[in-house]
């Protein structure tokens, strides 16, 4: 097989395809979410802090350079959200996930009748004698 029918068959496999398509609707989501961050959560959680925009909460280490902490602060926040979203989003899909049939278990074996266990005891009586 040449190297480009094996990089087609990798290619267009069917993994490759579903990651392709998971990456770019990711990303997609990933915006919505920053954005309900950025401008649907952090301002009441900001107001509820005395007025704190996190995204100015800077340590200046000399005049052009600064930790901008407030930046990693709504990052993780974005991030918390959309674990949970994605966390969400699988479990309702799992569920929707049609449950493999449980293995029957073996059917248990029938009770001796009366006359098997009538002429066991008569062989066993026969033996003793």
């Amino acid at each position: 097989m040449s190297f480009v029918d094996e990089f087609k068959e990798f290619a267009l496999k069917g993994n490759v395809m579903d990651l392709a398509v998971g990456v770019i609707i990711g990303g997609a989501f990933g915006k919505i979410v920053t954005s309900l961050v950025d401008n649907v959560i952090m301002p009441p959680v900001g107001l509820l802090m005395g007025g704190v925009d996190f995204t100015g909460l800077v340590i200046p280490l000399n005049g052009t350079v600064s930790i901008k902490y407030g930046n990693f602060i709504q990052s993780s926040v974005d991030f918390i959200i959309l674990a949970f979203c994605i966390f969400m989003m699988v479990k309702a899909m799992n569920s929707l996930k049609k449950a493999p049939p449980a293995p029957e278990a073996p059917a248990a074996p029938a009770p001796p009748t009366a006359e098997e266990l009538l002429t066991e005891i008569r062989d066993a009586l026969k033996a003793k004698a």
